[in-house]
C-alpha cells in the first residue's frame, strides 16, 4: 500500500539536496569566475588582468587625432560578487565622450565589514565589437584591490574611445563586476559579514 506520507518526504528530502547542490554550486562558480576569467583571456589571445599586476602598466594606445563630429556615450555598470562586502559604484554612471580624447571617471567603494579583504574587479564592455576599440589607460582593474574594515577609496579610471569606433556604435557600457579573492590569489582571509558589519 502506497504511503502519502512516505512519499512526500521522499521528495522534501530530494528537493532539499538539490537545493543544497545549487548553493554549493554558486559559490563554487563565484570563486572560479577570477580564474576562469584568466583561461578565457589566454584562449582568446585578449589581455587578462592578471597580466596587468605591474601598476603602472595600461593598455597600448595609438596616438590618434579626436573626431570632434562625433559623440559616444559611455554608460557604467557594476556588480559586486555577494562574497564581497563591498558597495561599488560609479561617481557618474554615464558621459559623452569625443573619439580619440582622454576621459577620466572615479569609481567609488567601501568595505562594509570590519576586516582587511581583496578584491579584484574583472571588466568587460557591451556590444563585444566596441571591446579593440575602448582603452583604459589607467583602471583599478589592473591590480588587486586591498581594503582595511571600513575603508572608503576613490578609484580613478582614465580611457580613451578609438575613433576608428565602428558608425552605427554610439553607445557602449563598461561594466565592472568585483570578486573576492581567496588568501590562495593573494586575498586576505575574511569571517562571514554579520549584520553589525554592514552598518
Amino acid at each position: 500500500m502506497h504511503d502519502p506520507k512516505l512519499a512526500t518526504g521522499t521528495r522534501n528530502r530530494r528537493t532539499a539536496v538539490v537545493l543544497s547542490l545549487v548553493v554549493v554550486g554558486m559559490f563554487g562558480f563565484g570563486f572560479a569566475m577570477v580564474p576562469l576569467y584568466d583561461l578565457i583571456c589566454k584562449v582568446t589571445g585578449v589581455q587578462s588582468v592578471a597580466l596587468r599586476t605591474g601598476g603602472e602598466r595600461s593598455e597600448a594606445v595609438p596616438m590618434v587625432a579626436p573626431d570632434p563630429n562625433r559623440w559616444v556615450t559611455i554608460k557604467f555598470d557594476t556588480t559586486v560578487a555577494p562574497s564581497l562586502p563591498w558597495e561599488f559604484e560609479a561617481g557618474i554612471h554615464r558621459v559623452e565622450v569625443v573619439p580619440g580624447e582622454i576621459n577620466e571617471v572615479v569609481f567609488l567603494a567601501r568595505n562594509r565589514s570590519n576586516s582587511q579583504v581583496t578584491g579584484q574587479a574583472i571588466p568587460s564592455v557591451v556590444p563585444w565589437q566596441a571591446t579593440p576599440f575602448f582603452s583604459k589607460l589607467e583602471c583599478f582593474c589592473f591590480n588587486k584591490q586591498t581594503l582595511v574594515g571600513g575603508e572608503r577609496v576613490e578609484m580613478p579610471l582614465r580611457f580613451m574611445v578609438s575613433p576608428d569606433l565602428p558608425k552605427g556604435i554610439e553607445s557602449l557600457t563598461l561594466s565592472y563586476n568585483f570578486m573576492k579573492l581567496k588568501p590562495s590569489q593573494g586575498g586576505v582571509a575574511e569571517p562571514k559579514v554579520t549584520a553589525n558589519d554592514q552598518g
